[in-house]
């Protein structure tokens, strides 16, 4: 069986692309191959900044005969009918065949399809594959309608086997496959003639080509770490930025450079982000000091000075942008000691967050406001919370950060030390983002902790107070991600926090500030705030306001009656819809989480996965399933029971009315759990809960092995439908169990 050998030369493709480039070459040879009916072995695709490459290995040299029958239509049907059927089927009315079948005579053709070479596949995929490719941005050049992300100037297209190597013909605009390449740009640019992989490869080595991305990476890596290594310094990891680097050079030289003594008093971040970003530079620490005092550049060839004039030129550059960091750095701690935060602050009355939620001022105040009420919670001085969310997106406004905006948050915290601001007011500056991803590190002090929450939950409630909720795959403005991180700052904390309330305090905070200046509805909704932190949600607080009211509410109010309380609770669902992924990804099951989601106090989370944690335990052991089992068989007949007879038996089961002894020792244990029960649950123990349900599974299973629950006996029927009913009532206590599956 031959193999495959495509290579796409071109003027450099941006690193960005490369990976994604090749696996799309990949990808659409191979499955346009499989579909035509040539099946392969192994595959690999492999790229450098001016090539991308496809080996496949072990093609099959032809596509296989396939042969086809065909149902047409009966005989003696309209010709238009036969003649259309025969078009389709590429044949002619003497080649059908006739068949009898219970609906008749019927024509059948039988369609043959030869198979054909492998080369002429080969070109008709890859011809496509090339004019189609979907390229996030490409370009025209010259005179032809190939698009192309760079120039292309080549094509390798080679079957090979033992008794050697074919060119599979293909022209493309000009562009004739061959079994031409060429080396390194500088170091070796001849054409090479190849006759298969391994010898491209290992030619494209000996001319100054690494074409494994992996490989140079390593390459680069190792070279960088024994450089750091020698000089008795370490190189700051940065995985992305190696992929990258690796794919800005075909033979990586790792070079080694000092950074001006001028410039080593920079935050080793400021330092770090202006190297990656300008230079794209890996930046060398002392581990003693914590100090950036180094650099490593890879550069693309060796040359005869053994790089020093490459390092050279990348000092000089390097120092005229890190001259630049340094001012930016000077005058923004020359504002903040000599001005404090103030000025910053000012600034962001004039910088729109979004057009319907006003300007990141506005923003501030209603976060300070929520981290004042959230840092009793969270065990955080309210003072120190509020102060801190005045001052902690004060560094969008600094040089630095306008400069470079993924500094935000770490500037905040260098110059909030230095105004001489409270460190926990500094950390927060920093903290409050955090976390960012699933992987983040969640903040633990609790002033960022407030903070952190306050800044989320008033992204949260906005956009809900605007309808600008996510749908479907689209979330532009990161919300399922703030309320993850609500999730895990309130988990990672063991935050006792009800939500509904701190979601309705703060959706008000959004129409007051929409409200448009009505004094009469802007007092009623201060009230209502007033309300809600006195004694919880939206229901209560609204009605004993409006109700202590004389006069006619005002439009605004009217619709805020109606609208918001649903505003709320879909923005709960929304905290519940994520938990649940969150949870999921954690082994507890979907039906686990439902059945405490629809427990009273489902806005406290911590309590609420305390639940689910123990009852996933508990449905985890023998007893669980059992006990499920024989609850929803009791539910199940008190349904039926309820339906059919028009009433509900939720009262009135008396002991005395049991005529056998596991009716006896079901009351018993029902009458011991139920106090167990609720005991645990009050004492928030859910795991001692669980163990008291358990011990329900053996009398339920026993009254139901001995007893018929549709006695002839009308009052020892309801007696006992009463007693199932205490078996839902005392269960139902852990969590809703009709909502778990089995």
């Amino acid at each position: 069986m031959p193999d495959l050998l495509i290579e796409l030369f071109s003027e450099e493709i941006p690193a960005r692309m490369q990976a994604r480039a090749a696996e799309d070459l990949k990808k659409r040879m191979t499955d346009g191959l499989v579909e035509a009916g040539l099946t392969y072995a192994g595959a690999h695709a492999l790229s450098t900044p001016r090539r991308l490459t496809l080996a496949m290995e072990g093609l099959l040299e032809h596509s296989p005969t396939v042969r086809e029958e065909r149902k047409g239509p009966k005989v003696g049907a309209p010709d238009k009918a036969i003649e259309g059927f025969l078009r389709g089927a590429g044949l002619t009315r003497d080649q059908l065949e006739e068949r009898e079948t219970p609906k008749g005579a019927v024509y059948f053709a039988l369609i043959e399809k030869p198979g054909r070479p492998a080369a002429e596949i080969i070109a008709e995929v890859l011809e496509d594959t090339i004019r189609n490719f979907p390229w996030s941005k490409s370009m025209r050049w010259g005179t032809g309608s190939l698009r192309w992300v760079r120039p292309l100037q080549s094509i390798v297209c080679l079957l090979s086997k033992e008794d050697g190597a074919e060119v599979v013909p293909l022209n493309i605009d000009g562009i004739a496959s061959g079994n031409i390449t060429y080396g390194h740009r500088f170091m070796a640019p001849d054409q090479i003639t190849v006759t298969g992989f391994d010898d491209y490869a290992a030619k494209l080595k000996r001319a100054h080509v690494v074409l494994d991305p992996a490989e140079r990476e390593a390459a680069i890596w190792q070279e960088a770490t024994n450089q750091a290594f020698a000089s008795g310094l370490e190189v700051v990891e940065d995985k992305g930025l190696l992929a990258e680097v690796a794919g800005l050079v075909e033979w990586p030289v790792v070079l080694m450079g000092a950074i001006d003594d001028e410039f080593l008093a920079l935050p080793p971040e400021v330092l770090q982000t202006s190297m990656k970003e300008h230079q794209k530079f890996f930046s060398v620490r002392n581990p003693k000091t914590g100090r950036i005092e180094k650099f490593i550049t890879v550069a693309n060839r060796e040359t005869a000075d053994n790089g020093a004039t490459i390092l050279a030129g990348n000092q000089k550059v390097l120092s005229a942008r890190l001259a630049d960091a340094k001012f930016f750095w000077e005058n923004d701690l020359r504002t903040v000691t000599e001005q404090g935060f103030e000025p910053w602050v000012a600034k962001l009355g004039n910088v729109t967050f979004h057009n319907k939620l006003g300007t990141q001022a506005a923003r501030i105040d209603r976060i300070a406001a929520l981290a004042r009420e959230i840092a009793p919670v969270v065990g955080a001085d309210a003072d120190l919370a509020e102060q801190a969310a005045r001052v902690a997106k004060a560094d969008l406004s600094s040089e630095m950060v306008y400069e470079f905006p993924e500094l935000q948050g770490l500037m905040g915290r260098y110059y909030a030390e230095a105004a001489g601001l409270p460190q926990e007011v500094a950390n927060a500056c920093e903290a409050h983002y955090s976390p960012l991803g699933p992987s983040d590190d969640v903040p633990t002090e609790p002033v960022s902790v407030a903070v952190a929450l306050a800044d989320k939950l008033d992204t949260l409630t906005g956009f809900w107070a605007i309808d600008e909720k996510p749908t479907g795959s689209k979330d532009p403005f990161a919300l399922r991600r703030a309320a993850l991180g609500v999730i895990r700052l309130v988990l990672h904390n063991d935050v006792r926090m009800r939500l509904d309330g701190a979601i309705d305090a703060h959706l008000l905070r959004h129409e007051m500030a929409q409200n448009g200046g009505d004094p009469v509805a802007t007092g009623l909704m201060q009230d209502m705030l007033n309300e809600i932190a006195d004694h919880g949600v939206f229901g209560s607080a609204v009605r004993t306001v409006l109700d202590a009211f004389d006069g006619d509410l005002p439009k605004h109010i009217e619709r805020l009656k109606k609208q918001l309380p649903d505003v709320s609770s879909d923005l709960l669902s929304f905290f519940h819809d994520r938990l649940k992924v969150f949870l999921r990804d954690q082994g507890i099951r979907h039906d686990v989480i439902d059945a405490c989601i629809a427990m009273e106090g489902n806005d406290d989370l911590t309590l609420l996965v305390k639940r689910a944690r123990a009852l996933e335990d508990f449905m985890a052991s023998d007893d669980g399933p059992n006990l499920l089992q024989g609850f929803k068989r009791a539910n199940n007949i008190l349904a039926q029971a309820e339906e059919k007879d028009g009433v509900e038996y939720s009262y009135g089961a008396d002991k005395k009315f049991a005529e056998d002894d596991s009716e006896v020792a079901l009351f018993d244990a029902l009458a011991q759990s139920e106090g167990a029960i609720s005991s645990a649950i009050e004492a928030e123990d859910f795991a001692a809960a669980m163990g008291s349900m358990a011990a329900l599974r053996a009398p339920v299973d026993a009254f139901f092995e001995a007893v018929q629950v549709n006695s002839d006996n009308e009052v020892v029927r309801r007696n006992r439908l009463n007693l199932l009913s205490q078996i839902r009532k005392v269960c139902g206590q852990v969590a809703d169990l009709t909502r778990i599956e089995g």
